[in-house]
């Protein structure tokens, strides 16, 4: 976490330019290059924007630049939702901002940007306008794979290589109003998840594009668009060839957000489930009709995560996604710790899980058939026994709860419905 500035360093934000521009309550004139986008007036209030990205913007536009609100912010302002950070995005380069803001940092190797760093250790993550690199083009088959893209441009060029409709609309705070060069706002009125392009080339570009598409789609409770959908399945085994420490960081970001159960629903329905965890996506297959403990589990963590308005921690999240195909692994088992480290091995390869992480989920289901009996004895000594707990609660509020909700409204069509089936069943036939 950044340090916070002291107070001498604080950015110079309301100081008057140099010239004596008039004062902010003026619009400065617009100056943009490319082509025109579609310009919807939307006055977004003053009070659910942050002041700090806000003073970031107008000191930009008072030296002269184009600068903009830009991507999850605007969208979940549109969509009545909190955004949990503020980007802003400039024509100005990393070492222009630096100049204007005193106490900001260049970071990032792929490409590079400006944290603007405020009190509470608050940043507000500035970029420079960016475009797809010039090898991008006329590339075809597979090898589509994004290596370096820190390649600068323009406001619309910016839009163009982002990932999603919904995650590319600027909001031009002066005029108050959303610059739309990919067609977002349309798809935010139809609440659907539409990629910018060929789905299948840009899941292909970056693999972890499917995993975000399955994030906005429950998180904000938006569908997903047919195409994107088929080409989430088809495109599915890409992910083995994204980096195991971003495969891990998404699981988890499914995992937070408060909408889990919707999340893993849809992964397992596409059969990204299939490539990421097939330790649960075949439990899933197997069980019983009537055996939904996982689905419980999952809304009873969306439960708690609303109701304290944060994410659980790591380790208990991912305790609540393995546990049941974890306890199956573990049963009649007379070394428990043993054969929850056969299980979990695999996907501590395949994910880069964290030892931090792993050795206590092992450790807690050795620990709950005893703890679910009564039978804690030295149980209580164990450094993990607070954890085995939560977890022993979060399953057994899980279970007398009432029925999860139902999620099956994101499919796009009856079709698709029957495709996945005939899939799942060929899959337990074949012995996956």
């Amino acid at each position: 976490m950044a340090r916070s500035p002291s107070p001498d360093l604080e950015p110079e934000l309301d100081r008057p330019d140099d010239e004596g521009a008039g004062s902010e309550a003026e619009a400065p004139s617009r100056v943009r290059s490319g082509p025109d986008p579609e310009i919807y007036p939307v006055s977004l209030d003053e009070e659910t924007i942050d002041p700090d990205a806000a003073k970031v913007v107008r000191r930009l536009v008072r030296h002269g630049y184009e600068a903009y609100l830009v991507g999850g912010c605007v969208r979940d302002l549109l969509v009545g939702k909190r955004p949990k950070d503020f980007d802003v995005v400039t024509n100005a380069r990393p070492d222009d901002v630096r100049r204007l803001f005193r106490n900001s940092r260049i970071i990032g190797r792929r490409f590079r940007l400006v944290h603007v760093l405020f009190g509470g250790g608050k940043v507000i993550e500035t970029a420079t306008f960016r475009k797809a690199p010039p090898e991008s083009n006329g590339r075809d088959g597979e090898d589509l794979l994004i290596r370096n893209d820190n390649v600068f441009g323009d406001a619309h060029e910016d839009a163009q290589r982002r990932d999603f409709t919904i995650n590319a609309l600027f909001y031009d705070l002066e005029h108050g109003e959303i610059l739309d060069w990919v067609g977002g706002m349309p798809d935010i009125e139809r609440r659907s998840v539409h990629t910018i392009g060929k789905p299948v080339v840009r899941f292909l570009e970056d693999p972890v594009r499917l995993l975000r598409a399955i994030k906005f789609s429950a998180r904000l409770d938006f569908g997903i668009a047919p195409d994107v959908y088929d080409a989430i399945v088809c495109c599915r085994h890409a992910l083995r060839r994204a980096a195991k420490p971003r495969l891990f960081e998404e699981v988890l970001r499914l995992m937070r957000g408060g909408a889990a159960h919707r999340s893993l629903w849809i992964a397992w329905e596409t059969g990204v489930l299939d490539v990421l965890l097939p330790e649960l996506s075949t439990y899933l297959a197997d069980r019983e009709d009537d055996d939904d403990t996982v689905w419980r589990i999952l809304s009873e963590v969306d439960r708690r995560t609303q109701g304290e308005g944060a994410p659980l921690d790591d380790t208990v999240l991912w305790a609540a996604l393995l546990l049941e195909p974890l306890r199956e692994a573990c049963h009649g088992e007379r070394d428990r710790v043993e054969a929850a480290f056969h299980f979990l091995e695999p996907i501590v390869d395949r994910l880069n899980v964290p030892r931090r992480i792993a050795e206590p989920v092992r450790r807690v289901a050795s620990m709950l058939p005893r703890l679910e009996s009564g039978r804690v004895g030295r149980l209580s000594r164990s450094v993990h026994y607070s954890l085995a707990l939560e977890i022993a609660s979060l399953r057994g509020a899980s279970l007398s709860g009432p029925p999860p909700p139902d999620v099956t409204d994101v499919l796009p069509s009856e079709a698709t419905r029957r495709r996945r089936r005939r899939r799942r069943r060929t899959r337990i036939e074949s012995g996956l």
